[in-house]
């Protein structure tokens, strides 16, 4: 049976958005540590952020090819609850992240099962983006949801990739996720979040689970 899909909204940087995104019903935020991302937040700011996070919203750490003891001294200082890696870190190098690591897999040519099942182990969840070759995330564009189905993850999926609250239900709908992540597609601005998109996202997300548990 389809339970409730989890919400993350990603690449937060303001107190008063985060604010607004934990009061919409958001499960998470993501941090990004990412040194080329317009996104970057610095460490000060995101321990202050994950301070003010009430119990039960998580805070997600992003890193993209980092030291690994730069990853973990980061979510040590902010108190991270989980780390997010979109680069091409190795499954050893996961196996040493002190946190709960999501892995992402940008939907490439040559991603398969085998690519997958080396990260079944030291991964506690599979993210999903759409490739392109000068970006690491943030596209704005979905991939074609489909391709999943052959990929058959072992992990939960967390599934991203130009999400907006015209195409989350739809996407839920086709792809059944345990988690949407959500990041220029409830934005006006890079890093900035419209909180009433978000909203809408979350409602539209909340009628598509209700669909599928019919």
């Amino acid at each position: 049976m389809h339970g409730r899909t989890r919400v993350k909204v990603c690449g937060m940087r303001e107190p008063d958005e985060v604010a607004a995104v934990v009061a919409a019903g958001v499960d998470a935020i993501g941090l990004i540590f990412a040194a080329k991302s317009p996104r970057r937040i610095e460490a000060e700011q995101a321990r202050a952020i994950v301070a003010g996070l009430p119990p039960l919203v998580s805070a997600v750490g992003v890193f993209l090819d980092q030291p690994i003891a730069e990853v973990n001294e980061l979510a040590r200082y902010c108190g991270l609850n989980a780390v997010q890696l979109h680069g091409d870190e190795s499954p050893e190098y996961c196996a040493g992240v002190q946190p709960r690591v999501i892995k992402v897999f940008r939907m490439k040519p040559g991603l398969n099962k085998t690519v997958l099942a080396a990260y079944d182990q030291v991964a506690a969840a599979f993210l999903f983006d759409t490739y392109h070759q000068n970006m690491a995330g943030g596209t704005g564009q979905p991939f074609a949801w489909e391709l999943l189905a052959d990929l058959a993850p072992a992990r939960p999926v967390i599934l991203a990739g130009g999400l907006n609250p015209e195409n989350v239900g739809a996407a839920i709908r086709a792809v059944h996720p345990f988690a949407v992540d959500l990041n220029s597609g409830v934005e006006f601005a890079p890093g900035r979040k419209d909180p009433a998109r978000v909203r809408e996202a979350i409602a539209q997300a909340a009628m598509a689970d209700a669909g599928l548990r019919i």
